[in-house]
């Protein structure tokens, strides 16, 4: 049985972010390369494997139930992008595989509309694989232990929470079964998923930001100083108002502080930590929220860095009545499986981009607020720290 069995097995912002490029940059060409942070040997054959899943996402298609739950539950997403989704389907040959060395190479170019919905399948599968060929199993009676514990836990404190959970979960069956338990247990605490197909399945609210995929094409597009404004800017020209979480670490939070005007804190509803110091990030956007003389008790932080339960707790208390705290947390909950099993550090990010398919392809970097997550060629995260005066990346 294949890993990836609905074409909505995804994170929400693929989509939303697929329709955004569709809608202001159909044209755009875009290359996602697979980065193991960990840099692990993958077994001998890994990578026929890969491809064999890949293959069989071909067949995917959106039903009839799915079709209905987006209309519904995703209104921000227009008639239009809906029925290319009915008409969308995977295309294996975007995706190079290959394993050199034992290390796994995955990329995956084409339009940027399209290539963008490779990215979450990909990463959830190699996870999956990798678990089941180098024979690790769940020890289940204490994976669904520890998702009850850490439901009620955040119940008990009054934590808001959405599960960011896919990317790097054990398995499909994994995620699934503790979306369910998550639901039971927290109750309204639990605001959500990510996952397209379990919200739907398990009648939740689809829930997520923008990527820093959408940052950095911008960056590569307008230039580094303007990227952050422009990728607001378009965000609002495109969702006029909905979708209102931005993510502020694609170039180091100092330089997206810099960038949000009063305009773009009066219209987005909360902004989203994703690396660094979760206080520090507290401190400096309650201050910038009170130099553009916007209330920040009407605002709030969505923090998805790394988060486990007691983590959340702490920052949740730490904002107090200061501004609004709620949380996306992901591995900690979809595999957090016992047995020794420890959760692959996985991503695929965008590195090359173009605004049609004739002109030359253009870098695309990250600066994160922690040095270990930037990503492209030293020479191009050299020019970016440069022309945006951070010192000492």
């Amino acid at each position: 049985m294949a890993i990836i069995r609905s074409i909505v097995d995804t994170d929400l912002y693929k989509f939303t972010t697929s329709y955004a490029y569709s809608k202001l940059f159909p044209r755009a060409f875009g290359e996602f390369e697979f980065v193991d942070r960990n840099d692990m040997d993958f077994p001998e054959g890994f990578d026929n494997l890969l491809r064999d899943e890949l293959k069989k996402m071909a067949d995917l298609s959106l039903s009839i139930e799915e079709e209905a739950f987006l209309k519904n539950k995703m209104s921000y997403l227009p008639p239009t992008y809906i029925d290319f989704l009915k008409g969308f389907r995977f295309d294996p040959r975007e995706v190079q595989v290959a394993i050199k060395e034992g290390k796994l190479h995955v990329l995956a170019t084409g339009l940027l509309y399209r290539i963008t919905l490779w990215e979450t399948p990909i990463l959830a599968i190699v996870s999956e694989l990798y678990f089941k060929v180098t024979g690790k199993i769940p020890d289940i009676s204490y994976m669904e232990r520890r998702a009850i514990e850490k439901a009620q836990m955040m119940k008990d404190h009054g934590i808001v929470f959405s599960l960011f959970g896919m990317r790097r979960r054990f398995s499909f069956a994994v995620e699934d079964r503790v979306t369910d338990l998550l639901k039971k247990y927290s109750g309204t605490n639990f605001f959500g998923t990510s996952n397209v197909y379990l919200a739907f399945k398990h009648n939740l609210n689809p829930s997520g930001t923008h990527p820093h995929e959408r940052v950095q094409f911008h960056g590569s597009i307008y230039g580094y100083k303007m990227a952050n404004y422009m990728a607001m800017e378009n965000w609002i020209n495109v969702y006029d108002g909905d979708l209102g979480t931005v993510l502020t670490d694609t170039f180091t939070t100092d330089v997206f502080l810099r960038n949000f005007s009063k305009k773009h804190a009066s219209l987005f509803t909360s902004l989203r930590q994703d690396s660094g110091d979760p206080f520090v990030f507290t401190d400096k956007a309650i201050r910038r929220y009170e130099e553009l003389r916007v209330n920040p008790k009407l605002k709030y932080i969505v923090f998805s860095d790394s988060l486990h339960v007691e983590k959340a707790i702490q920052i949740k208390e730490y904002c107090g009545d200061r501004i609004g705290a709620s949380f996306g947390i992901g591995t900690n909950l979809t595999n957090d499986v016992g047995n020794g099993n420890n959760a692959l550090n996985i991503v695929m990010k965008l590195f090359r981009c173009k605004m049609t398919e004739k002109q030359p392809w253009q870098e695309c970097v990250k600066l994160s607020d922690v040095d270990g997550k930037h990503t492209g060629s030293l020479q191009e995260i050299k020019l970016a720290q440069q022309t945006l005066c951070i010192v000492n990346g």
